[in-house]
């Protein structure tokens, strides 16, 4: 046999086999002792020996020890520890082929043959290489089959439960039960409890812990006392309490801290404390804007509110400000007594209650007090029930607004009706006179007929007398038939277009033929070009004859038109282009714009200002930028698949910001046009450079007149545009050196600039708008805010793109999972060209 301490197997890997060894042959023998002990200390950790008799808790210590001292006893008679040997037999188990055991052993046979020999040391140095990786054996833990019932894990779960609820010093409380001093562990002590109102949400305090002399606690606080030993040895003085009890000698005290005072423990071990008690404030709330009426009538009330330890619930209580009703015409008569609107105040469900902000949003167009003036209080409540209410806030209770003059009539007899039941027959008088001729009037023989049913029951419920029930169900008639009035006719278009965009949107998720999408795209263009026209009629002055007057509304709407058409023209040139994907979403985000679009009153009237010139000037440019970014992509593509895109470039011939189709490199390299092909192509550069060129120039003139000087909003549309002049530069010098990839990436960088900085521009218009005098958001109008007749931020995307409730839909992901792909495969292929590569790598860093 070879001698074992030369054997070359890691140190490291048998001493770590050893101390599993050990570890294994300990934690068989001893794991009962293990156990008796852990349960030993868990019990005295919980203070367990605290609640028994002294005789109790000394008889099962004795019975615990013996426990403990017969496992370790039988531990030390099964343990044992593990030789070298053991090691490296455990360690040759798990090599393959026994190599430790193969180099231990001596040649048997053969020992004068030279080869043989020779074949031994050569199997005895492949074995010493398995040797040398050995690696230390994992020991095996398990004790299931000597503790089948996991008893093990009960006393490591109880003294878990102990660390975490108990302490570790009420282990030294038992030296106090020995004999001779079961006297002095019975001695008088005392410990207290500072409970705060849960609803603070502050921690419980242990009085012996506190050191200090003052003692602040919320006001309610509960303070428990536990006196322990001779009944008098120690008592309770306080006068924090409603009862203000003194020299209390009870073993077990509570009270409630109500106010601030002293609390003294007199005895051996006595404390004494000032108590301060810390008031719980009384929450705050106020309105925190002017009420404003929504798209759909809803009214919009922004408020705030606060409370030290949180708002629990808040509520809006709307009166009637009779007083400052014109009490003119239907509102002559007494009104009939109504009970004011109360209504839950929204709270916020998530973060904290202590200050927050929030806006209350209800709709009351259809009570009988919209529009007119009313008296708003809001008032919060915290956790010890304690509320506060707001200043009353006087405003004319807002509601949707009809713009139709026959709508308005109807909904205005509504009121009068719900006003007093006093007015049906002069409500019934003015129906009858509007509906007297109605071939001029009504659009709708469907209204008129309803008109004439509501005027027969009105007039019928009066003759008998009207009742409440009746007087609801005249209002609610009248309210439905104002509805169509105002929503009917431009609803239907509304809905026709709705259908034409869905017939669209299916068609393409189904693969139509390019026949049938165009169809559909024609249908399309003709519902929404019947929806426009409704939009103008009911845009036009009241009182006009039906001719749209230069400066209203007309003239918004009619550029309107023009965006609406170059954005279907988009869609219909991505379908022609087969990206089903994006047009899809283009479609999505037009139906989008058509149903944010709404008639507004008064605007127009006049000239553009110079804001409006300025945002509509750098929308131009935005398009225009877009436009020569999408020709310097198409040139990249043809560099790199020359010939593939020449269709795909005829086919976007007139995109916003282009010259037509680009200029085809086909034949590049080809039989003696390669030249040729390539002088174009270099032509169209220089092209590229130049539009790029002009484009910055005309930025720098655009941003010599920009309003919003001297405002945070301006200053930060003027550097968002500076911004965008040095990208645009930027990209201009990568064009004249034919590095389309860099002179894309900053044309993307200048379009996001100008996107920034129409954004800023639109904010400090807006601020603008409101600090004029006179400007105040009138009912019905459009707010002065960034948006468009259509509803979108200008700053989004020019002026006909929004980032709003972009990238929906399931499509729309997969595509995008689909182009990322595509985009790593082809970085894979290391025969394409190498500024190709370059490019697409920037992309997957980018995106």
């Amino acid at each position: 046999m070879s001698d074992r301490s030369n054997l070359p197997i890691p140190r490291l890997s048998v001493w770590l086999t050893y101390v599993g060894m050990v570890a294994e042959q300990v934690l068989r023998a001893f794991w009962p002792a293990f156990s008796i002990a852990l349960v030993l200390l868990a019990a005295l950790m919980l203070g367990l020996q605290d609640i028994v008799s002294v005789e109790v808790v000394w008889t099962v210590g004795a019975l615990s020890l013996g426990l403990f001292l017969t496992a370790a006893v039988l531990g030390l008679r099964v343990l044992k520890l593990p030789s070298r040997t053991d090691v490296l037999v455990r360690l040759d188990e798990t090599l393959p082929g026994r190599p430790i055991q193969a180099l231990m052993d001596d040649q048997a046979i053969g020992a004068a043959d030279r080869d043989s020999v020779a074949l031994w040391q050569a199997h005895k140095a492949r074995m010493a290489q398995r040797v040398a990786t050995a690696e230390a054996v994992k020991p095996d833990l398990r004790l299931a089959s000597r503790d089948p019932y996991a008893l093990r894990y009960a006393a490591l779960l109880a003294f878990v439960v102990a660390l975490v609820f108990g302490s570790l010093w009420r282990v030294g409380s038992v030296a106090d039960m020995a004999p001779g001093t079961a006297a002095a562990g019975q001695g008088p002590t005392w410990e207290g409890w500072v409970e705060p109102p849960r609803y603070t949400g502050l921690p419980t305090l242990y009085l012996a812990d506190q050191t200090d002399a003052e003692l602040s606690v919320p006001k309610g606080s509960r303070v428990t006392l536990r006196l322990y030993g001779e009944v008098g040895a120690h008592s309770l003085t306080e006068n924090s309490s409603a009862l203000g009890a003194e020299a209390a000698t009870d073993p077990e005290q509570e009270f409630v801290a109500e106010r601030s005072g002293q609390l003294r423990i007199d005895g051996p071990t006595g404390r004494e404390w000032a108590v301060e008690i810390i008031d719980d404030t009384a929450p705050q709330i106020a309105v925190a804007g002017s009420a404003e009426a929504e798209a759909g009538g809803q009214m919009k009330l922004p408020f705030v509110a606060g409370d030290d330890y949180g708002v629990v619930s808040g509520s809006a209580r709307i009166e009637l400000d009779l007083v400052a009703v014109d009490r003119r015409y239907g509102l002559a008569a007494e009104p009939e007594p109504r009970e004011a609107i109360e209504i839950e105040l929204p709270m916020p469900i998530t973060g904290d209650r202590a200050d927050f902000a929030e806006d209350l949003i209800e709709d009351f167009s259809q009570h009988p007090w919209a529009h007119l003036p009313v008296q708003i209080t809001l008032m919060a409540t915290d956790a010890a029930d304690q509320q506060s209410s707001s200043e009353p806030y006087v405003t004319d209770l807002p509601a949707r607004r009809f713009f139709d003059p026959l709508a308005a009539a109807v909904v205005e007899q509504r009121r009068d009706l719900l006003w007093s039941r006093s007015n049906a027959p002069r409500i019934a008088q003015l129906l009858r006179a509007v509906s007297h001729l109605p071939e001029d009037l009504f659009r709708s023989d469907t209204a008129y007929l309803r008109l004439r049913v509501v005027l027969r029951r009105l007039e019928t419920f009066d003759q008998y007398g009207l009742k409440p029930e009746q007087q609801a169900e005249i209002a609610q008639a009248l309210w439905d038939l104002a509805v169509l009035i105002e929503d009917g006719t431009l609803a239907d278009a509304l809905e026709r277009m709705r259908r034409a965009q869905e017939r669209l949107t299916e068609a393409m998720q189904n693969g139509a033929s390019d026949e049938e999408i165009a169809e559909l795209m024609q249908e399309l263009r003709d519902a929404t070009q019947d929806y426009l026209q409704q939009l103008q009629r009911l845009a036009q002055p009241n009182g006009e004859d039906g001719e749209r007057q230069p400066g209203q509304n007309g003239e918004s709407l009619q550029m309107t038109q023009d965006d609406l058409q170059r954005m279907m023209d988009r869609i219909q040139e991505l379908m022609e282009q087969g990206r089903m994907a994006e047009a899809q979403q283009a479609l999505e985000e037009f139906q989008q714009m058509m149903e944010n679009m709404r008639v507004t009153q008064g605007q127009g009237g006049g000239q553009q200002s110079e804001g409006q010139q300025a945002m509509e000037g750098l929308a131009e440019t935005l398009r225009e930028q877009q436009g020569l970014s999408d020709r310097a992509f198409r040139d990249l593509q043809e560099q790199f698949n020359p010939g593939a895109q020449s269709g795909e470039s005829q086919g976007n011939e007139g995109r916003n910001g282009g010259q037509g189709r680009g200029q085809s490199h086909e034949g590049q390299g080809g039989q003696g046009e390669g030249s040729d092909q390539a002088g174009e192509g270099q032509q169209g550069q220089g092209s590229l450079a130049d539009r790029q060129q002009a484009l910055r120039d005309e930025l720098n003139r655009q941003q010599q007149g920009l309003p919003g000087a001297g405002t945070p909003e301006g200053d930060a549309a003027r550097e968002a545009l500076d911004r965008a002049g040095r990208a645009m530069d930027e990209a201009e010098q990568a064009l004249r050196g034919d590095d389309l990839a860099e002179a894309i990436d900053r044309q993307s960088e200048a379009m996001e600039a100008l996107r920034e900085g129409m954004r800023s521009l639109g904010e400090a218009m807006a601020q603008n708008q409101q600090n004029q005098p006179g400007q105040g958001t009138q009912d019905g109008d459009m707010q002065a805010n960034n948006r468009d007749p259509l509803g979108r931020n200008p700053g989004a995307a020019g002026s006909i793109s929004t980032d709003e409730n972009l990238l929906q839909g399931e499509d729309v992901y997969r595509r995008a999972r689909e182009l990322l792909d595509e985009i790593r495969r082809r970085t894979g292929e290391s025969d394409r060209p190498q500024i190709e590569l370059e490019y697409l790598k920037r992309l997957l860093e980018r995106f």
